[in-house]
Order: structure tokens, then C-alpha cells, then sequence
């Protein structure tokens, strides 16, 4: 059986453990091949670094991000760039759909993109966009709860598995696709 999935924003303020929880989850993606904008072997320095920044942004209020926990572990996240510009507060890129290897094929994927979109609509942004590998399964994903190609991008990312990968860049409006599963209307 498996366990409660709870999912939560991570909170800036957690400290030294939460970015151990982000680092491995974040270290897993890429050890595991995932194309999320670093390459094995990554130096733990490097992924906190990173995750210090994200949780530096999430502190601004530039930035929401949302964690997956089943019996206390972060196994997932993904994260909502806040497009700043007075002519772009409607949109947000969505990034870093991450779920530990050993929790996948559980639906977490789609139940973190569900509760991004959510808090997205709370928060004013209507037009999500993001980008991922060509022929992946988060394009499968994507394509599967909705996203639309905007279009395919040669050449763009750098693999250990050897030649540059295309990128496909995905785009949601959320103003007339149907709710994230949970919300409700206030009709």
C-alpha cells in the first residue's frame, strides 16, 4: 500500500534539512538522467546552491514551489517562476517537476503539476509555460494533463548520454482548460 502523499510549499525557513532533503532529491534527477539543467556528477555544493537560491526566490515572493512528502521524505517537487514584468503577471514557468526514483509511477508527477496549477490560479497567473526533453515521459505527462507544443527547440541541452538533446516547449492557460483536479469554483 502506499503511503499519504502530502503536498505542501516548501518553507524557506526550514533550514539545513530541507535542503538536505531537496539535495538528494535534486542529486537522484540527475544521477538518474533526468534533463533539469545540470549533469552527473553533480557536487553537492552545486545543488545546494542551487536550492538556496530557489528558497531565496520562494522568500521574495518571485518564486512558489511545492514539495511531495510520503511518510515524512520529500520524494517530489516543482517549482513556479514568477514572471515579474508589469505586461507578464499573468504567466509562470513551471520548473524543476521533480519525483525521487524510488516513488515514481505513483501519479505524484501529476498530483504536484494539479496543485502548481492551483496555487498558480490563486496567485493571479493564468499562463503556465515550461520545457522539457523531447521524447521523454514528463513530455508524455505534459502532453497527457493538457499542455499544449508551442514548439521544439534543436540542439538545446547537453547529455552524458552524448549528442545535444531537443527541448519541446509546452504552454497551459489555465483562463480556459479545465480545473486542476481538486479545485472548485465559486460558482
Amino acid at each position: 500500500m502506499t503511503a499519504e502523499l502530502v503536498i505542501a510549499p516548501l518553507d524557506p525557513t526550514y533550514g539545513e534539512d530541507l535542503l538536505d532533503a531537496l539535495d538528494t532529491l535534486l542529486r537522484d534527477a540527475v544521477e538518474a538522467g533526468a534533463s533539469v539543467g545540470f549533469l552527473p556528477p553533480l557536487a553537492p555544493e552545486e545543488s545546494r546552491a542551487f536550492w538556496q537560491g530557489t528558497l531565496d526566490e520562494v522568500a521574495a515572493g518571485t518564486r512558489l514551489a511545492l514539495g511531495a512528502w510520503q511518510d515524512e521524505r520529500l520524494v517530489g517537487t516543482v517549482h513556479l517562476a514568477l514572471a515579474t514584468k508589469p505586461n507578464a503577471r499573468h504567466r509562470g514557468e513551471v520548473q524543476k517537476l521533480l519525483v525521487h526514483t524510488t516513488a515514481r509511477r505513483q501519479g505524484i508527477a501529476q498530483t504536484l503539476l494539479d496543485a502548481i496549477e492551483r496555487a498558480a490560479l490563486e496567485s493571479g497567473r493564468t499562463l503556465l509555460i515550461l520545457d522539457t526533453e523531447q521524447g521523454s515521459a514528463a513530455e508524455r505527462l505534459y502532453r497527457r494533463v493538457g499542455y499544449s507544443e508551442a514548439g521544439v527547440i534543436p540542439h538545446f541541452a547537453a547529455t552524458t548520454a552524448g549528442p545535444l538533446i531537443a527541448t519541446v516547449i509546452f504552454y497551459k492557460d489555465l483562463a480556459t482548460a479545465p480545473l486542476p483536479s481538486g479545485s472548485e469554483t465559486s460558482e
